[in-house]
Parts: structure tokens; sequence; C-alpha cells
């Protein structure tokens, strides 16, 4: 004989939402109140009350930040005095917050700074799996002519090898801030090239630098700069404002992520997949069978479909951050009987940066 048993069970199937990271930043740099304190920010922070009433080195990255960075933004700054170590202050703040940028305001000096920088980035990928995007802030000209602030920029960069810094010469003292919050604004896409121009004119920036003989900044000068894997606003002539070029990551010629709109999609494609891959540790439903393999390839496909989702408002036609993933998108290999690798495709679209018209002459009269 037997009694009836009923049981009921709430399976987990990992389909709720991913963490949001991206676009948020976390500043450190030197301050005057609330020094070795989180600070969290956003769109309607009084920066006088939080970072003090008098200019600053963070306020005025911080302000320009918020100015340039719209509606819904978060931001973290840690206010330091006048001497610290940044790594420590990278450290202590993670353990509280996560963040897609660290925003280094104190000026970097030379390549060894910039590489410690590189350094750290990757550190906290292979150690905490934390893809973080470092954005640090050079000297503006001082009294100099800008053939010279030129070089000296560029020897900064010099043989750098590190596609998670991004450095920007504060040429009008608060360009650090403005690149920071136009990339954190929710109106572009986190695969958006800061120099899009439909995203408006970069707002804010400070005074027009001139050098030593007088002499006014200059495309000619961005375009150097620019040249030299430095990242910097830019003009067009008879077009009204200041907008911005592209952010130079510091990766090796050829590499894949020379520019940002390259590595945050891939960076944000990671970080759901590793949540997803966790959650299928010494799970069997992954499997090396036909069925597990196929059903497992659009498991971990999911965070591609969801960005690539695009809209079409009015005829005007809106990209996702990626194209829609393709069969080929996932591939899952079983080298050994618990160790499975699973490769993924995340293709860019395009997006025009030189453009070309060419136009004729039509004498046919008809």
């Amino acid at each position: 004989m037997a009694q009836g048993k009923v049981t009921v069970n709430n399976l987990n199937l990992a389909q709720g939402e991913f963490p949001k990271i991206e676009r948020k930043a976390l500043f450190i740099g030197q301050g005057e109140e609330n020094l070795n304190t989180l600070i969290t920010l956003n769109s309607q922070t009084n920066l006088d009350e939080v970072l003090g009433a008098e200019q600053s080195e963070i306020k005025t990255q911080v302000q320009a930040a918020q100015l340039n960075a719209g509606e819904n933004w978060q931001a973290y700054a840690m206010a330091k005095g006048s001497e610290y170590e940044w790594e420590d202050v990278v450290d202590e703040a993670l353990q509280t917050v996560s963040v897609e940028f660290i925003v280094l305001c104190t000026p970097a000096q030379n390549a060894t700074a910039v590489n410690a920088m590189y350094a750290k980035a990757e550190s906290l990928r292979t150690g905490q799996a934390r893809r973080v995007i470092i954005l640090t802030a050079t000297q503006g000209i001082g009294e100099q002519a800008w053939g010279a602030y030129i070089t000296e920029q560029a020897n900064i960069v010099e043989g750098v090898a590190g596609y998670r810094v991004a450095v920007v010469p504060q040429l009008h003292g608060n360009n650090l801030g403005a690149l920071a919050g136009r990339l954190c604004n929710r109106s572009l896409s986190i695969a958006d090239s800061p120099m899009r121009v439909a995203s408006g004119p970069v707002l804010g920036l400070g005074t027009r630098p001139v050098d030593s003989a007088g002499v006014p900044l200059n495309n000619s000068m961005l375009a150097a700069l620019d040249a030299a894997r430095l990242s910097c606003p830019q003009e067009y002539a008879d077009y009204p404002g200041i907008f911005w070029g592209d952010c130079n990551l510091l990766d090796a010629p050829g590499g894949d992520y020379q520019v940002i709109e390259h590595l945050r999609p891939v960076d944000k494609a990671a970080r759901a997949i590793r949540l997803l891959a966790i959650y299928r540790v010494g799970n069997r439903s992954l499997n090396s069978t036909p069925v597990s393999i196929e059903a497992n390839k659009t498991y971990f496909a999911r965070p591609l479909r969801e960005m690539s989702k695009s809209t079409v408002v009015a005829g005007e036609h809106f990209p996702g951050d990626i194209k829609q993933p393709k069969d080929d998108a996932v591939t899952i290999v079983w080298p050994t009987p618990t160790r499975v690798e699973v490769y993924l495709k995340v293709q860019p679209y395009n997006a025009p940066k030189q453009i070309e018209a060419n136009i004729i002459l039509d004498l046919n009269g008809s």
C-alpha cells in the first residue's frame, strides 16, 4: 500500500535581469570636503554641499560630468587630501560599489603611471572579474609652445599597450569630466562613439587655452594629440558647438579595442555571460549531448539577444548595442568531461567617422 505525495519545487532558471553596471563611474582626486568618504552622486546632487563650495581637482571634473551626463546619472566620488595612493582608494571603494569607469582626476605624469593603471585594471579583471575602464587626466598646457606640449603629451603614452586605459589632456581644465559624463549619458548607447554629433555638443568646457606665444588651441593641435592616442574634443568649421573625437584606448597597433565603443559592448556581454556560466557550474543540464549543446547555445546567447534589440520610430531606426546574433554566435566545446569552453561572437554596427560627399554637375538639360 502507498500514500499519495505531492512535492512542488521552485526551479530557478536564471531568467532575471542582470545588474546594470554600465554608465557608472568612480571619481578619485584631491578635494576639500568629505575627504576619505565614498560619496554617491546623481543628476540632482548639490556639489557645493558634498564636495565643497570652492573649486577643487575632483569637484571641477565631477561638475563637468554632471552637466554632460544628462538625466538619471549615477556616480561615486572619493575625495582625498594632497597625498594618496589611488590604487588603495579603488580597492576601498570597490568593496561597496561596482562601476564601469574609474576616473582619475590627478594628472598622470609619465608612461610608468599609465602602465600602472592598466596593470590595476587587469588585476581587477583577473582577480575579481571586474571589468573597468580607467580614464585619466594629464596636465593642460602651461608656459609652453604647442609643439613642445604635444610632444610632452605623446611621451606620456609612448610605448604603452593598455586597452583598458584612456588618457585625456586637460586642455580646457575639465575635459576629463566632460568626457566621463558624455560616456555615461543615457541618450547614447554604450556602443556609440563620443564623437556622435547627434548627441549634441560638449557642455561647459573651460576657456579655450593659449600657449606661451598666445596662439589659441585649434583643430590641427587636437588632431596631433588624437594621432598620439590621446582623447580630445574637436570642432567643425562653420558648425557651432564643441564636440568630441574618438575616446582612444591604448591598445596595441592592430588590436580590436583601440576605441572605447568596441570594448564597452564586449564588457557588458561578458559580465552577463559570467553570471549565466556560474549558474551552470555542476549543472548536468549543460552536457555534451547535441540536445544540451543546442539548448545551451540559446541560454548563453541571451545577453546578445537582449543587447541587439532595436527600435523603429517614425521610420527612424535606432539600433541596439550590437547586431542580432546569428546561428554561429555561440560555440560550445567539451575538451574534457568536466571542462566546457563557450565561445561567443559580438558584432558591432558600422558607424561613419569620415564622410565623403561627391557632387557632380548635370548639364544634360533634360
